[in-house]
């Protein structure tokens, strides 16, 4: 059998670029026949430096995110759940996104002790300080969130929490059971980076890394903002969207995951939603 030569590989190649060209453009055409397999965007709050250049993104490719919001800082003065923020949030709960809670407070869990947790917020009351909550202070923590967010869209959160940092222990998430929410983590690959700081850890480099380690069934993990990177990851979501739906990965919530979708909202969370309104 002849061996194919070197033009011929050339031509392959070309062909398959403009296969990959052709493909990113028609990735958001997808069917869900097309699947081969699911991957989860979730989005933190952050800064929320990058929030319209992101939906933006999502509306483009038309994919639906989960989006775990805490009381944040943001460069415009305000925090990230005050009343300046509920047209976006409003306008991406009516695009179907999911919504978790990802503490008020935007805190870490230093510790279990007797009867609760030692917590050290990072905004609001006691910021900076470790502060001891009780099983019931800590659902509050997270409850918050539930409240502000139903005043600004109508609507509750989904049954879910993030700690800030993925940092939980044995009693917070016993807690946070108690009163309804399941925590979510993310996937190793599905750790996009844009938290670390951008002269070690460039942009082409996660990237590539991104769209070629994510699997079938990963978490992905980012944020609207984040203060301390100098070249911002948020624009490299485009690409990063096109490449996984390229490879036949399709996007969905984490509503449809199969270790949550069961996860309805509680009764007593979308009471304690209303309460708020």
């Amino acid at each position: 059998m002849r061996r194919p030569g070197r033009g011929h590989w050339f031509s392959r190649l070309a062909s398959v670029a403009g296969a990959s060209a052709a493909g990113l453009l028609l990735a958001g055409a997808a069917s869900a026949e097309q699947c081969r397999g699911h991957v989860y965007m979730t989005l933190d709050t952050g800064s929320m430096r990058h929030a319209e250049e992101i939906a933006a993104i999502l509306r483009r490719h038309e994919v639906q995110a989960t989006f775990f919001l805490a009381n944040e800082k943001t460069p415009r003065g305000d925090f990230s759940l005050d009343p300046s923020w509920a047209g976006y949030w409003k306008a991406r709960a009516e695009e179907g996104h999911a919504f978790g809670s990802h503490t008020w407070r935007h805190g870490r869990f230093v510790a279990d002790q007797a009867g609760g947790v030692r917590y050290r917020p990072q905004f609001g009351d006691d910021a900076g300080r470790t502060i001891s909550l009780t099983p019931a202070a800590v659902c509050e923590e997270l409850r918050r969130v539930g409240t502000a967010f139903a005043a600004h869209t109508g609507r509750g959160l989904d049954a879910l929490w993030r700690a800030p940092g993925g940092h939980t222990t044995p009693n917070a998430l016993a807690a946070a059971k108690d009163c309804g929410f399941a925590h979510v983590r993310w996937a190793e690959a599905g750790f996009l980076g844009d938290e670390l700081p951008s002269d070690k850890y460039p942009n082409r480099l996660l990237l590539e890394r991104a769209v070629r380690d994510i699997r079938d069934g990963d978490v992905l993990m980012a944020h609207l903002g984040i203060w301390s990177r100098k070249d911002p990851f948020a624009p490299m979501l485009d690409p990063l969207i096109a490449g996984l739906k390229e490879r036949g990965l399709c996007f969905r919530t984490l509503r449809e995951h199969p270790g949550y979708r069961a996860q309805a909202v509680p009764a007593r969370l979308a009471a304690s939603a209303a309460g708020g309104r």
